[in-house]
This record gives C-alpha cells, sequence and structure tokens, in this order.
C-alpha cells in the first residue's frame, strides 16, 4: 500500500511539467496524471476595445468568442512570425541576407487576426512588409528564409527576395509604395466578375495613405462596388517620419470619404479578427468596399537600414512592448481564463524556435539558382522562347 502511495505522489508530483491525460503503469497499476485537458476551459468570451466608426449605424461586436484550440493556434502562428523575424534580422547583420528587408514583429495580431477573419479562397495582396502574409497565405517558414537568403528553395525560387513573395491567392509583396492599392481593386474586380462570393484584402501603410493612385482606387472602387477591405496598417511611422508630421490627418479610417470604414485595436487579435470579419459580410453583401485603420506598432525601423531610434526613443519601443505586445496579450488572455498552462506555451515557444533554426540552417545552405534559370517563369503556360540578354548578342532561354 506505502508503495503504490509512493508511485501516485511522485507522478502527481511530476504532472505540472506535462500536458494532457498521461498514463504511468507500474507493473498492472496504471496511475492517471492529475490535470489532462478536461480541466483547461474550452473557450471563454473577452470584452474587446470598441472600434471606432465612420459612416458605419453598427460595428463589430464588443464581445470576442475564443476557444482554445483557437488561440493556441493563434499564438503558435505569431511566435513563428517574431522568431522568424528576429532570425532574419541576424542572418542580414550577418550580411547573409542582402539588399532590402522589412521586418514585421511587433505586427503580428495584424496579419494573424486578418486571416481568421476571411476565407483562405479571398485573396491578398500586401506592400514589402510581407513575410508575415505570406507565412499565413500557406508558405513555410523554410520557403520564407531561403527566399531572403536567395536559395532556390525560396517561396519565389530565390529571385524575389524580402519584398516578393508569392503564394495560392497571396499577390505580394510590392516594392512601389502604394501601387498594391489599385492591383488589389482589380483582383477585386476579377471577384465580382467572376462571381464567386470572394473578396480582396488590400494592405497598405500609413506612409502610402498620401498616395493619389490610393484615392483614385477608392473612387473606383466605390463606383463599382468592388468587394475590396482596404486595409491601413498604421504603425505610426512611415520610415522616418511619424504620422502627425507626414499627414494633415491622421484619421485614416476616413481617408476614404465616402466608403464606410473602422478604426481597430491592431494590438489584439480579437480586435482585428472580429473587424474583419464584420467588414467581410459587408463585402460580401454587395454593399461595396469597406476601409480598415489597423493601430499597430513595429519594433524594428523601417527596414534593415534604419535603426529605428533616430527618430522614437527606446523608451518609446519598450513602453509599447511591455503594455501592448500581441503575443503577451493573447498569453496572459489565456493563462489567466485557464485555457492554456505556462509550460504548454513554453513548449510551443521551444518547438518554434527549434522549427526556426532548422529553417534557417536550410537557408544558408540550400543552394544559390543557377544562371540557366535566370529569365524563366516570365510568362505562365507558354512554350521556351528566347530572351536577350545584355546585348543583342547574348541570348536566354526562358521556360514557364
Amino acid at each position: 500500500m506505502q508503495k503504490m502511495l509512493n508511485i501516485i505522489s511522485n507522478v502527481l508530483r511530476g504532472s505540472a511539467n506535462r500536458n494532457g491525460a498521461e498514463l504511468v503503469r507500474e507493473g498492472s497499476r496504471v496511475v492517471v496524471a492529475s490535470r489532462t485537458y478536461a480541466d483547461f476551459t474550452p473557450q471563454a468570451t473577452f470584452d474587446i476595445k470598441k472600434c471606432d466608426l465612420h459612416k458605419l449605424e453598427e460595428g463589430p461586436p464588443l464581445q470576442a468568442v475564443l476557444t482554445r484550440e483557437e488561440g493556441l493556434q493563434y499564438y503558435r502562428t505569431m511566435q513563428v512570425m517574431r522568431r522568424m523575424e528576429l532570425k532574419a534580422d541576424q542572418l542580414y547583420k550577418q550580411k547573409i541576407i542582402r539588399g532590402f528587408c522589412h521586418l514585421y514583429d511587433g505586427q503580428e495580431a495584424c496579419a494573424v487576426g486578418i486571416e481568421s477573419g476571411i476565407n483562405r479562397t479571398d485573396h491578398l495582396i500586401t506592400a514589402y512588409r510581407a513575410h508575415g502574409y505570406t507565412l499565413t497565405r500557406g508558405g513555410t517558414v523554410r520557403e520564407i528564409m531561403a527566399e531572403l537568403t536567395g536559395r532556390r528553395g525560396g517561396i519565389a525560387k530565390g529571385k524575389g527576395g524580402s519584398m516578393h513573395m508569392y503564394a495560392k491567392h497571396f499577390y505580394g509583396g510590392n516594392g512601389i509604395v502604394g501601387a498594391q492599392v489599385p492591383l488589389g481593386a482589380g483582383v477585386a474586380l476579377a471577384c465580382k466578375y467572376q462571381g464567386k462570393n470572394e473578396l480582396c484584402v488590400c494592405l497598405y501603410g500609413d506612409g502610402a495613405a498620401n498616395q493619389g493612385q490610393i484615392f483614385e482606387t477608392y473612387n473606383m472602387a466605390a463606383l463599382w462596388k468592388l468587394p475590396c477591405i482596404f486595409i491601413c496598417e498604421n504603425n505610426k511611422y512611415g520610415m522616418g517620419t511619424s504620422v502627425e508630421r507626414a499627414a494633415a490627418s491622421t484619421d485614416y479610417y476616413k481617408r476614404g470619404d465616402f466608403i464606410p470604414g473602422l478604426r481597430v485595436d491592431g494590438m489584439d487579435i480579437l480586435c482585428v479578427r472580429e473587424a474583419t470579419k464584420f467588414a467581410a459580410e459587408h463585402c460580401r453583401s454587395g454593399k461595396g468596399p469597406i476601409l480598415m485603420e489597423l493601430q499597430t506598432y513595429r519594433y524594428h525601423g523601417h527596414s534593415m537600414s534604419d535603426p529605428g531610434i533616430s527618430y522614437r526613443t527606446r523608451e518609446e519601443i519598450q513602453e509599447v512592448r511591455s503594455k501592448s505586445d500581441p503575443i503577451s496579450l493573447l498569453k496572459d488572455r489565456m493563462i489567466s481564463n485557464n485555457m492554456a498552462s505556462v509550460e504548454e506555451l513554453k513548449e510551443i515557444d521551444v518547438e518554434v524556435r527549434k522549427e526556426i533554426e532548422d529553417a534557417a540552417q536550410f537557408a544558408t545552405t540550400d543552394p544559390e539558382p543557377p544562371l540557366e534559370d535566370l529569365c524563366n517563369h516570365i510568362f505562365s503556360n507558354e512554350p521556351p522562347m528566347e530572351v536577350r540578354g545584355t546585348n543583342p548578342w547574348a541570348k536566354l532561354k526562358s521556360i514557364s
């Protein structure tokens, strides 16, 4: 009897560091660990911040339901994004990643929240801060990291780099400021023309919000009632210029004028998700476009060539990290509502770090694309063709 009590005592003492129902067998005796998945709260309802509205009588709900499974999925995806960008920072400083590189850490709730509010068959186009969306649109960490290092296994076969990544229903990564907005409206026009009840999410930053082509696109989208969600990711700074110095009006959600708008807490994944669901329903019901402003923040500078502390203080960045970090907000919600344990989330962190390290190893050892691949994939589904090189006598071949 005493031996049995000792076994139970040892199992219970160790169960705090284990997840799920764990069976410990001692001969014919079976002891069940004290904490099982049934002990966790399967779902909870949270109050979320009210959105500011423009030309809307009603907005998204003030409460959001989160299931345990959703919470764990969101947490893991945001951690992958965060760790991936921190690894990219490291590889850039080692001169393994070259050229332009715009990191997304701090803005993870935007990408994951948007994706959880639309369908995978919907379409998405963004600017050059694109690594996070490449991941949520179906790209793998290995493909993204290999693209950053210009390797053959990259998602654009090593030819696109940081700014030009693509996946199914994902149209990049676009390097020209604001140019993706009219392209996104074109995708939305195709959605309406084909009648598939799909929509296009078109993202741009506060720095691009003053581009004339964006206002022209607003006008056309409103006239044609295109199913397009225009989303301004307002991370407070366009390159090294604060929004207050760059824009006479910083109410970006009102910039569509005749287009309805929402201003959303972009650091809270549940706020972003519910606002996106609301916007998607608006578009699918035939009401035309809608504009969302996500108030978010980037921890790195504009690009890797920008230290990010010449026009803002380290204290400002640290305050946002300590008070509004999107990953910490979700983590605190889940733990305080018994939806996950600290140990469980730490295990996810360990898995994510390993995934990132494995991807970085691949991205630094995979071969670079050979020269003969230089002109491939100019057109889709075309027979092989000759392409003129740097002079009339240099002939290259292009294969679809």
